[in-house]
């Protein structure tokens, strides 16, 4: 496959050091593809996430931002006091919205990103769109899981509440919401398809329009994902 690739290395206002980004395609609708947890900026090529695009960026059809994660630094940080960790994501937030998206939008000349992501890379991108849905426009969630207080051993704060999603959005009035194309992708034998059915039941009840996709015989894994995102892909706009 023949497509275009840039590697990007900045040093992060947001975070206070260096920061990494992959990105894929020539022109189209930006996508914000977040690795799993711990992950890196190359994971989603190395794993194939990438080339399973390949039509729509050989085609033009999106542009492709795979960020480095931080999760290291922030959730799975157990050498840090849970306090300590949440405010790592809100920084961690602040460069994804001031310094990844916000270079997308310049250089497509979109108004909106899609953001994309597996497993816990799921949970980046519906917890990103949900936050920022003026700046979203799609959110492509592949086994993703969306309570974060699993990861406070009992802590709680505003950093914590507003950065798992099956706590703020059920009272989030936000208009933009109703606007977000949605797709929770999961499947039957998914260790996240409890969470899934948990997310699509409050957005049910909100009666904000998504998409519960369940895929049969599959489990957690790769295979699953690189046929989701295509699939995924097909359904963007593709308009400013």
């Amino acid at each position: 496959m023949n497509y275009y690739e840039a590697y990007y290395q900045w040093h992060s206002p947001a975070i206070g050091r260096p920061f990494e980004m992959l990105v894929f395609g020539h022109a189209g609708q930006p996508v914000i593809l977040f690795p799993t947890s711990k992950g890196s900026y190359y994971e989603n090529k190395d794993r194939g996430m990438i080339e399973s695009a390949g039509w729509f960026l050989e085609n033009g059809k999106v542009r492709i931002y795979c960020p480095d994660s931080i999760d290291a630094l922030s959730w799975y940080n157990k050498s840090v006091e849970p306090a300590v960790r949440a405010y790592n994501h809100t920084c961690y937030d602040k460069l994804i919205l001031n310094e990844v998206v916000s270079r997308a939008l310049e250089d497509t000349g979109y108004s909106r990103v899609a953001t994309a992501g597996c497993s816990f890379g799921g949970y980046h991108a519906v917890n990103f769109a949900f936050r920022h849905p003026q700046v979203t426009g799609y959110c492509f969630s592949m086994s993703g899981a969306f309570n974060i207080r699993q990861f406070m051993d009992g802590y709680y704060d505003e950093n914590v509440y507003f950065n798992s999603p099956v706590d703020f959005i059920p009272e989030d009035q936000d208009g933009d919401l109703w606007r977000l194309g949605i797709v929770l992708g999961t499947a039957d034998q998914d260790i996240c398809k409890p969470d899934n059915e948990w997310l699509s039941g409050i957005l049910h009840k909100k009666n904000i329009n998504h998409w519960l996709d369940i895929r049969p015989h599959a489990n957690h894994d790769w295979p699953v994902w690189k046929e989701m995102f295509p699939h995924y892909l097909s359904l963007l706009n593709h308009t400013s």
